[in-house]
């Protein structure tokens, strides 16, 4: 039977951001004043790793919507974000299943996005079989119509993978390098893993360098597809949520990282990825590359030390590159756990 392996904490239970009463009240009254009536009810996002507000309102109206807001000077790096996440998603062709924004706010010194909300929840890890069905389904939908994307969206400006593949997933490169220390793993097992990492980092560097040449591609993908930027509604059909990161890149690059939490989940990861449509531009080797990327950029974001953001994300980033890179040697027939115990 295959392994199953689940995070220290549950996704939708990740984040430590502030509540609606916490707000100052002058934000609060604008908010109300643009929403057209009173907040009577406000429920905070549980999942998500940074500490901006976020959080389903609804109103005296009736009204139901999804509200993020961040500090113009304090949290400038998330306001900025929710800035560009507004400008992408509001060019978003309609097949694509994602909120779409409704307005934005300056005022009180924050940014406000306001959201379509949707009426769903977080999938749950171990995944279940027909939501996983339900998140690829979407994401092919979305992945097809975005292979040739609206000139609104890319004339907001949109990165190349393939440049942010050379920039930040270089990692193992940086390691074998001697630029950057070999990651950390909490084990629990005698293993001398961090052995079994060198024996193999000449490889793991080799298949990382492939990835900026496998991903060119003119083609728009969500550039963070996982497990926590998805809600599954009452009809069972998958949202994509969180597109501040859209880039140029070949869809099946998403799809790779979506399926790192089925292989964690026990399933046929490999299997999933070569049914999945995204999978016929894959090259040789393209999956194998990503994996690499994946792992090490995790990896060594792991090992980062002490975060502005939540503090689980470190865990998430451990879980995450865990488990990439035990994919990876699945497929590779490398021996050895590489997947230290988790508590």
């Amino acid at each position: 039977m295959a392994t199953v392996r689940l995070p220290a904490i549950r996704y939708d239970a990740t984040s430590v951001r502030p509540a609606w009463a916490d707000l100052p009240p002058d934000l609060r009254a604008a908010i109300c004043g643009r929403l057209g009536s009173p907040v009577t009810w406000a429920t905070s996002a549980g999942g998500g790793f940074t500490r901006g507000f976020a959080a389903t309102l609804t109103t005296s109206a009736g009204d139901r919507v999804f509200v993020k807001a961040a500090s113009l000077v304090e949290q400038r790096h998330l306001s900025d974000w929710y800035a560009r996440e507004a400008a992408l998603t509001g060019e978003l062709p309609a097949q694509v299943a994602a909120a779409r924004p409704r307005w934005t706010l300056t005022t009180a010194g924050y940014f406000v996005l306001c959201l379509d909300s949707v009426d769903g929840r977080m999938p749950a890890l171990p995944w279940a079989p027909t939501e996983l069905d339900a998140a690829l389904a979407s994401w092919a939908g979305a992945a097809h119509v975005l292979r040739r994307p609206p000139a609104g969206l890319v004339n907001i400006g949109l990165p190349r993978l393939a440049d942010l593949a050379s920039a930040d997933l270089a990692w193992w490169q940086e390691i074998a390098a001697g630029r950057e220390a070999m990651p950390v793993f909490d084990t629990d097992t005698d293993t001398d893993t961090d052995g079994l990492l060198r024996r193999h980092l000449p490889e793991l560097a080799s298949l990382e360098a492939d990835l900026p040449r496998l991903v060119s591609d003119d083609a728009v993908i969500h550039g963070d597809l996982r497990l926590d930027n998805l809600l599954i509604d009452r009809t069972g059909m998958a949202w994509i949520c969180d597109w501040t990161w859209v880039c140029h890149g070949p869809a099946w690059f998403d799809t790779t990282s979506l399926l790192v939490t089925a292989f964690a989940s026990g399933l046929d990861a490999d299997t999933l990825f070569a049914r999945h449509p995204t999978a016929v531009d894959a090259p040789p080797g393209g999956l194998d590359a990503a994996l690499a990327a994946l792992s090490g950029y995790w990896l060594t974001q792991a090992s980062a030390g002490p975060t502005g953001a939540s503090p689980h994300v470190r865990a998430h980033q451990r879980f995450s590159g865990e488990t990439a890179l035990a994919w990876l040697a699945a497929r590779r027939g490398w021996p050895g756990p590489f997947w230290p115990a988790h508590r």
